[in-house]
């Protein structure tokens, strides 16, 4: 959309003629545009709505984004590499870390000790890949996901690396994937936001980050698009119920009053911001509704629950939020983000990465399966991954049965199912410290590009004016469709 469309779709007939100053400007304007006499507004609003309709026919209408937050281990989860046993305790080479960063938390390291992975490794489905032993149901579905194990990025820390996953830029402040997805597909529900984050609670919390909203702002997007945050105890959204003694016809009459003083300031100045105002607080009121019928989980059939685990019975557990993601999809919610914490794994893998993996493991495949058996797998991405990877040497004491490891960058593991991408894919490859990628890497430019490709839209085109620019998810450096990724 450009300004000047942008421009006109909030101006106000009032606000026009209320500037008689602008009227020769802006009619020599509309004529440089090309928009014919009489014709202005209806093309405008034509070229507004083309401005975000799909360039290819999309294979995902949804997404669900399974995000654990910390980085997961690629060495102890899918990235296996056996001929490390034979280094255990050596140092990693110095030909193999090529002098490249690493965080303050192991550079003061003397050594660098090599800690192969603790856990057994097999080979599964006609795929052939390898899935840890801690990640029993995932490894009866390889054959519906698409795995890359050349993920790569520049950040090293957590704050950089999260904000760069989830909005394609290592700075805060942009628009977020969710928030993208918002602005190009629209809503499928009016009763509920088109964008929602669920933060699910790990078993164990010995070591969790921060996250905030500002990973689910819309940025420079209008505020419509931000992702609506549902609460894992006690009401999902603050205030939904009406307060003692107020019933839902004085609360619409309210509602109906604050509405008016809007529209009011919306005619005087034209702001988007308060034409969101005017939007939220109408799903607001919707949302009284539709929210308690949503989040009736206990409603679901004991088969259902056989799928996800006992701990989808939890109210913000990890199987209990991705069960309610799956209702959020079957309800026309375009863009689900949950996160799940304390994947930070820098010491006590032996203590923290099986109760990490246990929340996660079932309810991954029951939710894959879930999704298939009601026939909205086609449509519905399911992504899982995390900032980065960790690294092949350990972060402190090293033993057999236990070490720690530091962030690393330079690969990682995340994989996908549905929505159009590859089953049975196993798609790069890194080399035997799980240190650097042989081939085929991925960026998380690439991973964006190709995540935009799912859902219909080129990401070169895919644009929104702001600051003088066309702002793109995948910013201004070189991007990729990966499409050996793609059905």
């Amino acid at each position: 959309m450009s300004l000047f469309q942008e421009w006109v779709r909030y101006e106000t007939r009032r606000q026009f003629f209320g500037r008689g100053a602008n009227a020769v400007g802006m009619a020599a304007l509309a004529s440089l545009a090309g928009i014919g006499r009489g014709a202005g507004a209806a093309a405008i609003e034509k070229e507004t709505q083309q401005a975000i309709l799909t360039h290819f026919a999309p294979k995902a209408k949804h997404v669900i984004y399974l995000h654990m937050v910390g980085g997961p281990s690629q060495l102890d989860l899918y990235d296996h590499k056996p001929t490390m046993k034979e280094w255990y305790d050596k140092d990693l080479p110095e030909s193999v870390r090529k002098g490249q960063r690493l965080t303050t938390m192991t550079s003061g390291q003397k050594r660098f000790p090599i800690a192969p992975s603790m856990y057994k490794f097999a080979q599964y489905g006609q795929s052939g890949m390898s899935v840890s032993e801690l990640l029993p149901y995932t490894s009866k579905m390889v054959d519906d996901m698409c795995f890359i194990r050349s993920m790569n990025t520049e950040a090293i820390n957590h704050e950089p690396a999260i904000s760069y996953m989830q909005t394609g830029n290592q700075i805060t402040g942009r628009p977020c994937l969710g928030s993208w997805v918002s602005y190009g597909l629209g809503s499928l529900n009016d009763d509920l936001p088109t964008f929602v984050v669920l933060v699910a609670k790990p078993s164990n919390t010995e070591q969790v980050q921060a996250i905030s909203a500002r990973l689910w702002s819309s940025g420079y997007l209008p505020g419509e698009h931000a992702g609506v945050s549902f609460r894992s105890g006690g009401d999902p959204i603050l205030y939904i119920n009406n307060p003692p003694g107020v019933p839902s016809a004085i609360r619409r009459k309210m509602l109906d009053g604050l509405r008016s003083l809007n529209e009011m300031t919306y005619q005087s100045l034209g702001d988007p911001e308060t034409h969101t105002r005017i939007q939220q607080y109408e799903l607001a009121f919707r949302m009284q509704a539709s929210v308690p019928d949503l989040t009736a989980i206990s409603n679901e059939s004991a088969t259902t629950y056989k799928l996800y685990g006992e701990e989808a019975k939890k109210p913000g557990s990890f199987a209990h939020t991705v069960l309610l993601a799956r209702r959020m999809v079957e309800r026309g919610v375009r863009f689900i983000q949950v996160y799940h914490n304390n994947w930070d794994t820098h010491g006590n893998v032996a203590g923290r990465l099986p109760s990490q993996c246990k929340d996660v493991d079932q309810p991954c495949w029951g939710l894959v399966q879930d999704l298939k058996q009601r026939g909205l797998l086609d449509e519905t991405l399911v992504i899982w991954g995390g900032e980065f990877g960790r690294t092949i040497y350990s972060q402190g004491g090293l033993s057999t049965t236990n070490y720690g490891r530091d962030h690393h960058p330079r690969c990682f593991t995340m994989w996908m199912a549905g929505g159009g991408s590859k089953p049975g894919m196993v798609y790069g490859e890194t080399d035997d410290f799980s240190y650097n990628i042989v081939k085929d890497p991925v960026h998380i430019r690439d991973f964006h590009a190709t995540v935009l490709r799912l859902l219909g839209y080129d990401h070169e085109r895919f644009t929104y004016r702001y600051q003088g620019l066309d702002q793109k998810l995948t910013g201004v450096e070189p991007a990729h469709v990966v499409t050996p990724l793609l059905a």
